[in-house]
């Protein structure tokens, strides 16, 4: 029974090592001028996010107009950036997927089912502020940086201890037998 810890503590060593390498080199590749020269990661998936969100406040009957990474409300902007489209989740969930040790196919697959679930969330996340903005703006601030960030986070996490269950059995189980 003892003798399993230091394995533990190794692989989590070992995690850690590979995340913090991981993630550094990520964020430094999509903020490098001479990167995004070549490819802006960051504005293509900015105006992609703003794309479907303006489509679906569209779909729910509110007016929006969008350019770039803008979505005109009739009362109130909306400048979806770094943080707000939802990337810097991606990037950290994915990371996290990539350090973890499983076979390449269970992370891609979780990487792919991570990604949309993140970005689902981030679509209704966006469409919920622009509701707030024209309806509720007086709690706007508080949505914006403390609730929904908060919801963020706990969707990745979530996400990635469901990708962690998969990793580990196999199968996708959201559900827990009691013991």
């Amino acid at each position: 029974m003892g003798n399993n810890l230091p394995k533990k503590n190794s692989s989590l060593k070992r995690f850690l090592a590979i995340y913090l390498i991981l993630t550094g080199i990520f964020f430094l590749l999509i903020s490098l001028e001479p990167v995004r020269r070549v490819v802006d990661i960051n504005g293509i998936y900015t105006e992609f996010i703003v794309l479907v969100t303006s489509k679906t406040l569209l779909l729910l009957g509110i007016p929006v107009e969008y350019k770039g990474h803008i979505l005109e409300l009739s009362s109130f902007a909306l400048d979806i950036r770094f943080g707000c489209n939802g990337l810097e989740a991606v990037i950290i969930y994915s990371v996290a997927v990539l350090s973890f040790p499983t076979v390449w196919k269970k992370r891609a697959l979780g990487i792919l089912f991570g990604f949309i679930g993140i970005q689902v969330v981030n679509v209704l996340r966006i469409v919920l502020l622009a509701l707030i903005a024209v309806y509720h703006m007086d709690i706007f601030e508080i949505a914006h940086l403390y609730v929904f960030q908060g919801i963020m986070i706990v969707v990745s996490f979530g996400i990635f201890l469901v990708f962690v269950d998969f990793a580990n059995h196999g199968k996708i189980n959201l559900k827990r037998d009691s013991e």
